[in-house]
């Protein structure tokens, strides 16, 4: 699914956040250490080589809501925005916490000069944040930064399952009804 809202396309597809040459950065759901771990953290790390962890030292630990970025490494990406997500039960209040890792991310491109950026669902993995809620959390976040974003054109959202797209899916088509 395709949306153009105030000229930055928001997309949603299946798929590996680490395998998107067509983006300038991408966001690993990192651990506060920055270092490689399951699921995302793992996959990026994999793909970027070594040097990314080594990058990745100086800025650690992070606290949940914050973003810091890196280099790509081995990746086809100029970036890499690593945000740690709240743990769902844990870190309280979860649904600001999540929304900082959106923003902060969007802000960090911003920065940086990212035209384009890819997230995955953050925290929904062994954080669990429950997929549903997540969701409306990362895009009326999205949505609310998106007129005050200058350099960033494209925002994708690589989710992992195709019951994770069709949920992205509806809610993206959901908060966009009107516009």
């Amino acid at each position: 699914m395709i949306k153009e809202i105030s000229g930055v396309i928001i997309e949603c597809l299946q798929g590996n956040i680490a395998d998107q040459p067509d983006v300038t950065a991408i966001v690993n759901a990192a651990n506060a250490q920055l270092r490689p771990g399951g699921g995302v953290a793992g996959a990026i790390h994999r793909a970027a080589g070594p040097g990314l962890e080594e990058e990745c030292q100086q800025y650690a630990p992070i606290e949940p809501g914050q973003a810091v970025i890196t280099g790509g490494h081995n990746l086809p990406n100029n970036h890499v925005i690593h945000t740690l997500g709240p743990v769902y039960g844990v870190d309280k209040p979860e649904d600001k916490l999540l929304a900082d890792c959106y923003r902060n991310s969007l802000l960090l491109a911003e920065e940086h000069g990212v035209d384009s950026i890819a997230f995955p669902a953050i925290s929904t993995g062994v954080f669990r944040y429950p997929l549903e809620k997540a969701t409306e959390v990362a895009l009326k976040t999205v949505l609310t930064m998106v007129p005050q974003l200058k350099r960033v054109k494209k925002i994708r959202f690589v989710l992992f399952s195709e019951s994770d797209l069709l949920v992205y899916e509806a809610e993206l088509a959901r908060l966009t009804a009107d516009r």
